[in-house]
């Protein structure tokens, strides 16, 4: 084993980097714009989850299932006659695959690469103390890495439930099913959240027959509206929602799957499991560096992601914050920030979220039930998109907008809503979450006519009017 000079020889703050995705690239970037010296550290692909496996190459896949699926049926196939498209996954595959190195290459190595203030190791860090690392070098042999300040960057993988056969059974997490060069003629998906909902209307769009194994009912935590829209909308697309089903043991012989549920035996030929996701922690040798984690492997972090151990910090999808590239790259730009001396502290009180089915999901802010929880009295109204007239226009009123205010003051402080292009209308209202604006000031601001984000104003204004009675762009 050879010990790191970097420290002794370079000078100033050394920061060791343990990950390279979202959290540990925001904190890289910016510990080095604050003077420090930076050892990053990635066992596998530079990049993380987002670019590699997870954001990019989903919602690439996400957009050609939805362009295949409006060339078999639109809203206007009276007039455009509508066609069976002929689907090639391997040259989507392929497409896919290019956009992902070239962003990977763009937003990573490269700039990796031209920063000198950087220095990568290409191997796997366990911790030796609350000040030192040791990593297996890929290349092979072990580097001893001594920092000042560490942060935990370390992602997380696919969850896998405890269900008898499934670990002795080829099946999918979202990883393979992204790259998977087919689509297979029936895909069973186990789960009830995004990554399940958005990938099991993907490859029905792309021409699975899917089934939807939900142990209650879809998006469970959500606002109820919510689950029940989607439900509605994947049913509607010939998509088999089994709701209150969970499958008690999984076979596979002959290259099927079976499934053995309450309502009986389910057949497939591939099997994706998207139960949720487990923070990569198990193999740091936490304990040796003393930083605490719950029981389901998280590390325990404060508002400045420091973690029980001092000088070390944790961010992204290995701590217990929320499970979103942006909230992990907000996160390890504070770290760094309160690495090297600053203050700095991430709020999630108007944290937006989108969930990419068709339509979407976007939520921000608490809806009825958390408020009622943390004390708050509420008043809201939920705004069906029939009254909307971008969607009307788009002959495609499927879902709501849903606006939560705090009872007496009339402050926004949760919208939810499903709606098609529904992530580009929460920004709006995250804003105005963020600076405290009431319905009546979301109610008198201009609002560009035929927008879906236009809706935020009509169901604002259902809070002193009823919008039915409005012309068609009243102010």
């Amino acid at each position: 084993m050879t010990k790191n000079p970097d420290r002794i020889e370079g000078g100033g703050l050394h920061i060791a980097v343990i990950g390279s995705g979202g959290a540990a690239m925001a904190a890289a970037l910016k510990a080095v714009e604050q003077g420090a010296r930076v050892t990053l550290i990635e066992r596998g692909t530079l990049g993380g989850t987002c670019v590699n496996t997870g954001c990019v190459p989903s919602k690439i896949m996400i957009r050609a299932a939805h362009v295949a699926h409006l060339r078999r049926a639109s809203p206007f196939d009276g007039g455009i006659a509508a066609t069976l498209p002929a689907i090639d996954r391997s040259k989507l595959l392929a497409q896919q695959q290019a956009r992902v190195d070239a962003l990977r290459h763009a937003k990573y190595e490269d700039i990796l690469a031209r920063n000198p203030a950087i220095t990568v190791l290409h191997g796997e860090a366990r911790f030796q103390d609350a000040q030192s690392l040791v990593v297996r070098l890929n290349a092979g042999g072990e580097r001893a890495v001594a920092f000042d300040r560490c942060l935990i960057a370390t992602g997380a993988r696919p969850a896998v439930p405890p269900i008898p056969g499934l670990k002795e059974s080829p099946y999918w997490t979202s990883t393979e099913a992204l790259i998977s060069d087919t689509i297979p003629e029936r895909l069973a998906v186990i789960g009830s959240s995004v990554v399940a909902l958005e990938l099991a209307q993907a490859f029905a769009r792309l021409g699975s027959q899917v089934t939807i194994l939900a142990r209650n009912t879809l998006f469970l935590r959500e606002e109820p509206a919510i689950g029940e829209a989607i439900t509605a909308a994947l049913r509607a697309e010939g998509i088999e929602v089994l709701e209150h089903t969970q499958a008690s043991q999984v076979g596979h012989a002959r290259g099927a799957f079976v499934l053995t549920t309450g309502r009986g035996a389910i057949h497939a030929d591939k099997l994706l499991v998207a139960t949720g996701r487990t923070p990569n922690t198990r193999r740091l040798a936490l304990e040796a560096a003393g930083v605490a984690i719950d029981a389901q492997g998280a590390i325990a972090i404060d508002t400045g992601m420091r973690t029980s151990a001092p000088h070390i910090y944790a961010a992204g999808d290995c701590t217990d914050l929320p499970q979103f590239v942006y909230v992990a790259a907000a996160a390890g730009t504070r770290a760094a920030i309160n690495m090297t001396g600053g203050d700095a502290a991430i709020d999630l009180a108007a944290m937006p979220a989108v969930v990419f089915t068709d339509p979407q999901v976007a939520t921000v802010g608490r809806s009825e039930a958390q408020a009622h929880r943390d004390g708050i009295a509420t008043d809201s109204r939920l705004l069906t998109l029939d009254n909307v007239p971008r969607a009307l226009a788009n002959f495609d009123t499927r879902g709501f907008i849903k606006l939560v205010t705090e009872a007496g003051s009339g402050r926004l402080i949760g919208v939810q809503a499903v709606a098609p292009d529904a992530g580009e209308l929460i920004q709006t209202a995250a804003l105005a979450i963020h600076n405290r604006m009431t319905v009546q000031q979301l109610a008198d601001q201009l609002f560009p006519y035929l927008t879906m984000v236009e809706g935020l104003k009509l169901a604002a204004q259902t809070f002193s009017k009823d919008v039915k009675e409005l012309s068609c762009c009243a102010g």
